[in-house]
């Protein structure tokens, strides 16, 4: 915290003293180099966290092959690298509708990219480009590999939020919301959360409580499809096999 004062002599005026043209010159370098070694440190940890979640991905196949470990196990794996180790970098992000950077925090993200180019980056072999260009109902249609998508269409948001809650359990999933949005909900601990490129406050990638976001409260009309309960989609992760 910065320090307080306590008192302030009315008849005291202060006279801001301009630092030299050097000093000024030197502190934007300074700034400037700080900057971008940030962002570099950034991209440096991402990358690093896409080699991790290859690694992750190899071992779990093996481990799977060998009997050691069940598939629930590559579910809560996958789920939490991606949530936990991918997700993360992103946070801070700003939203643009035509944002399609794939460096977090180099550049802006529109939703549709956010989904497809962290999905892309845990290793699911997918073209990011298009799957950011389609509707919400055709993106859960790619996301699903053909399993379940669960329609919620319902007079309050608050009834679908019920109804969401009663359909999901532990783990992640794809909403889309009607014709407009898209994004990432999570179940962890009960509690339902989205993780978004949200265009409204704070018009970046972030992660809220589903009851409190604005964006969530806009709608009626949901898509729903699980990917990490979606064994289709994770064995093709396993095996690098196309998502289309």
């Amino acid at each position: 915290m910065p320090p307080t004062i306590d008192k302030v002599d009315p008849n005291l005026s202060t006279i801001e003293k301009p630092l030299p043209i050097k000093e000024i010159n030197s502190f934007e370098k300074e700034t400037i180099l700080k900057f971008k070694t940030d962002l570099d440190s950034v991209s440096i940890s991402y990358a690093n966290s896409k080699v991790a979640a290859d690694q992750l991905r190899s071992r779990l196949k093996e481990d799977l092959r060998l009997g050691t470990i069940s598939f629930d196990n590559i579910k809560t794996a996958f789920a939490n690298q991606l949530v936990d180790k991918i997700i993360p970098h992103w946070y801070g992000t700003p939203w643009s509708f035509g944002g399609h950077t794939d460096v977090p925090n180099q550049g802006k993200i529109a939703c549709g990219y956010f989904i497809s180019t962290t999905l892309r980056d845990m290793g699911i072999n997918i073209n990011r480009y298009k799957l950011a260009q389609k509707s919400p109902v055709d993106e859960a249609k790619m996301i699903s590999c053909g399993a379940v998508i669960n329609l919620i269409n319902q007079d309050t948001p608050e009834k679908a939020f019920e109804e969401i809650d009663i359909l999901t359990k532990e783990g992640l999933y794809f909403i889309g919301f009607d014709e407009g949005h898209v994004g990432y909900l999570l179940k962890r601990e009960g509690q339902l959360f989205l993780i978004h490129s949200n265009y409204l406050s704070p018009v970046s990638v972030c992660m809220e409580t589903l009851k409190e976001s604005r964006v969530f409260k806009r709608f009626t009309k949901f898509h729903l499809v699980s990917i990490s309960h979606n064994d289709i989609l994770l064995q093709r992760w396993l095996d690098d096999g196309l998502v289309l």
